[in-house]
């Protein structure tokens, strides 16, 4: 679905966001992007959803490439990308029925758009949000919902354009812990029954590692290691978080539990960096 071929990004000033980054991510991949703050995660994946250039390198989308689209190839390509974002994008005012149909916003005409705010069809908000596991939220107020509960309309607007490709930028980042596992392994599980393609930035490193098959760190720009979870060390997760607050010794392993990877860990001292 991605190749990547010594990607190169620079936003002057200053020093490369992304540097010689190379990686291919295959179609119906799973992959968790880990790393320190400001090791450039979050502009990888704007130029994997396709709303950044690359400064240098090559960026290949579904086989092709993704410089030589035109305007009209790049807005095509979009609909196929659905991203999570950290602070979720929500109109908050709005019912949660028009949050979630706001996934056809890249396929619908503004006449479109707009009828669907006097007149929603209601039936594929009501599916994807009994996939996610609220139906009874149609017509609630966004802001009136939790923070999970807001994150899985996210989920569900993403559903509703049903896209190749889902990206996920920090998606458990604004909600309580204890909901986070819940939430990345909906995400998980979701991608997988529909073979799409699941590229999720976590801060989390336990989730990382019991939830994706695949784990990239990113420090400075660069990729440090791209493994199986039971491949990743406590040296080289010491390396990845060196010198940042983030943590140098993000968690402990707990051999005896059991996830799909094999790789069960806690935070230390409440570290999830």
């Amino acid at each position: 679905m991605y190749e990547l071929d010594g990607v190169r990004k620079v936003f002057a000033p200053g020093p490369a966001a992304l540097e010689d980054v190379s990686l291919t991510i295959g179609r119906g991949e799973h992959v968790a992007f880990i790393g320190p703050s400001g090791a450039g995660k979050t502009t990888l994946f704007r130029i994997l959803n396709l709303t950044l250039r690359p400064t240098a390198g090559r960026l290949r989308f579904d086989g092709g490439d993704a410089s030589a689209l035109s305007d009209a190839g790049l807005r095509q390509a979009r609909t196929r990308i659905g991203t999570i974002y950290q602070q979720q994008n929500l109109v908050g005012r709005l019912r949660v029925v028009h949050n979630v149909l706001a996934g056809n916003l890249g396929r619908w005409s503004a006449v479109q758009a707009l009828a669907s705010l006097a007149v929603p069809r209601v039936a594929p908000a009501e599916r994807a949000l009994a996939q996610v596991g609220i139906p009874e939220k149609l017509w609630a107020r966004t802001d009136e919902l939790s923070g999970g509960q807001q994150q899985r309309v996210a989920i569900a607007r993403v559903l509703v354009q049903d896209p190749d490709v889902i990206l996920a930028d920090e998606p458990v980042s604004s909600v309580d812990p204890s909901l986070a596992s819940s939430i990345v392994g909906l995400l998980r599980d979701l991608s997988a029954s529909a073979a799409k393609t699941l590229c999720v930035n976590l801060h989390t490193v336990e989730l990382a590692l019991a939830y994706f098959p695949r784990i990239v760190g990113l420090r400075d720009g660069r990729v440090l290691f791209d493994l199986a979870p039971d491949k990743v060390t406590d040296e080289l997760l010491g390396e990845l978080y060196a010198g940042h607050g983030d943590a140098e010794v993000p968690f402990e392993r707990m051999p005896g539990d059991k996830n799909p990877y094999g790789t069960a860990c806690r935070p230390l001292r409440g570290f999830t960096r």
